[in-house]
């Protein structure tokens, strides 16, 4: 987040994760503050103040300006940890630096007092600990990208160089403006999806790669595009009557003009997202390479990783959709109506066909 224009410039080119919107928040929030709080009291709000550490001379930092605020969000996205249901800050413990194995992520626990007990947080070694060994922890099943934005450095999970398995990369995927059925559609996601919280028509899903991936996409984006690809013929689904259990339809096939858009929206997806990325060897034209340009060909040759293989699985459906059984054929099947009948098969006792008047509907 501090790095300097040019940097994060190359990082969004590098990178699948909305980096600029990211940033574009971060300096909403500190005009925001600037304008109506810390511009309103200089003295009680100085722009810069002075830090000394142990006998060096004071050195002057940024703080209630946009470059400390940006500062001050990086301090807390590298710090911070998501224990007892919330983020939190937690000093001491943020010591613990990150390994990718034999490692547990911090966790909700009880402190004893001598008062009772309180909550707390729990840091467990993986592994059994020799004196003098040092204690590292998870920071959690993140991305490349995300690892750089808010720790600074890309473990070797995330880099296909060390055949890493949390190799990743972002797709988004919305609801069209000009979908005449979009207001049926945003009510599905508002009321009849999860109990928990409704759903935004603007979703961001993880597409993997690395060793053992087959490039799958999540079960919950192909039923997000499903949705909302919903239209012509299939979108008597979207009736009111249907309003309760449209969700769990679109967790199966639809019909094969449905899975088709749904599988071309993610090709053209991770199409799009490979040709905006910047080209190997596009950095560091006098041959070197900078650190910064290093941490970001590990980003970038992951998602690409990630985004090839998805790929590969998403043209590979959209060579099957054939193959695949779609609402109707189930629906059909689930009524007794699947099968052919003849006045042969009830002359001699029905052998296993169907008997007219005899499926159990539940209407």
């Amino acid at each position: 987040l501090n790095w300097d224009e040019d940097a994060q410039e190359q990082l969004q080119s590098s990178s699948t994760k909305k980096i600029y919107r990211l940033l574009d928040d971060i300096d909403d929030d500190s005009s925001w503050l600037d304008e109506k709080v810390w511009a309103l009291d200089r003295t009680k709000f100085p722009e810069t103040i002075k830090i000394k550490i142990g006998d060096d001379v004071a050195e002057e930092r940024p703080c209630f300006s946009p470059d400390g605020f940006r500062y001050a969000v990086s301090l807390v996205r590298s710090r911070s940890f998501f224990v007892d249901g919330s983020l939190r800050l937690l000093p001491y413990l943020d010591y613990a630096n990150h390994d990718d194995f034999d490692t547990y992520e911090l966790r909700d626990g009880g402190i004893g007092t001598l008062w009772g007990s309180a909550k707390g947080a729990l840091l467990k070694s993986g592994k059994k600990l020799q004196p003098g060994d040092e204690v590292r922890i998870s920071y959690g099943p993140k991305g490349p990208a995300d690892y750089l934005l808010d720790h600074g450095f890309v473990p070797p999970m995330c880099r296909v160089s060390s055949n890493g398995g949390a190799v990743s990369a972002e797709l988004s995927f919305e609801v069209d403006d000009a979908d005449r059925f979009r207001d049926d559609k945003l009510d599905v996601l508002e009321y009849e999806t999860y109990e928990l919280a409704p759903m935004e028509p603007l979703q961001t899903f993880d597409v993997t790669g690395g060793p053992g991936s087959t490039g799958e996409p999540d079960p919950a984006m192909i039923q997000f595009l499903r949705l909302t690809k919903l239209g012509g013929k299939d979108a008597f689904l979207l009736e009111s009557i249907f309003r309760k259990e449209i969700w769990g339809f679109v967790s199966e096939p639809v019909s094969e003009d449905n899975e088709r858009a749904a599988t071309t929206a993610v090709i053209d997806a991770c199409e799009r997202a490979l040709a905006d990325m910047i080209e190997e060897g596009e950095e560091g034209s006098d041959g070197t390479a900078s650190e910064k340009e290093r941490l970001c060909t590990m980003v970038r040759e992951s998602e690409r990783e990630a985004l090839d293989r998805t790929l590969v699985f998403a043209k590979q459906e959209a060579e099957a959709l054939d193959l695949k059984e779609y609402y109707q054929e189930r629906r059909l099947k689930s009524l007794g109506l699947d099968s052919e009948w003849s006045q042969e098969d009830d002359i001699l006792g029905g052998g296993g066909g169907r008997v007219p008047g005899g499926a159990d509907y539940d209407w």
